[in-house]
């Protein structure tokens, strides 16, 4: 289970539909009051983000003219320790690791790079 927790436009329809499935996954686990500690310790896990996070993906599906028909659960994290709660995400290393496996991805950050440069020159 992973939460990239980068901007989901910059995200390939693979890596977007794959986190969304991982949010679902990663309720089931919380409603089973499963331990995340290896998952936080591998930067992949911001559990009191989950539900934000879900919306922000399912919108980016929406504006991409994907369905979204999957509502996230209701789920449980006052069994955590508060380091793990409030774990956040180092997004800049999980930008870095995505481009690093995903060439669309890399692609798509990089016409985003290309936009924010030109823009930021006409100002």
């Amino acid at each position: 289970m992973r939460m990239w927790m980068v901007n989901p436009a910059l995200m390939c329809n693979k890596h977007l539909l794959g986190e969304h499935v991982e949010c679902h996954m990663l309720v089931g686990h919380l409603q089973r009051k499963r331990r995340i500690t290896n998952y936080i310790k591998l930067n992949l896990l911001q559990p009191k983000s989950l539900r934000e996070r879900h919306i922000q993906l399912a919108f980016e599906m929406q504006s991409r003219n994907m369905l979204h028909k999957s509502p996230l659960p209701e789920f449980d994290l006052s069994y955590l320790p508060e380091e793990h709660k409030f774990y956040t995400v180092d997004a800049d290393q999980s930008l870095i690791e995505l481009s690093r496996r995903c060439l669309e991805c890399r692609e798509r950050l990089s016409v985003s790079n290309c936009s924010q440069e030109h823009a930021n020159s006409h100002k």
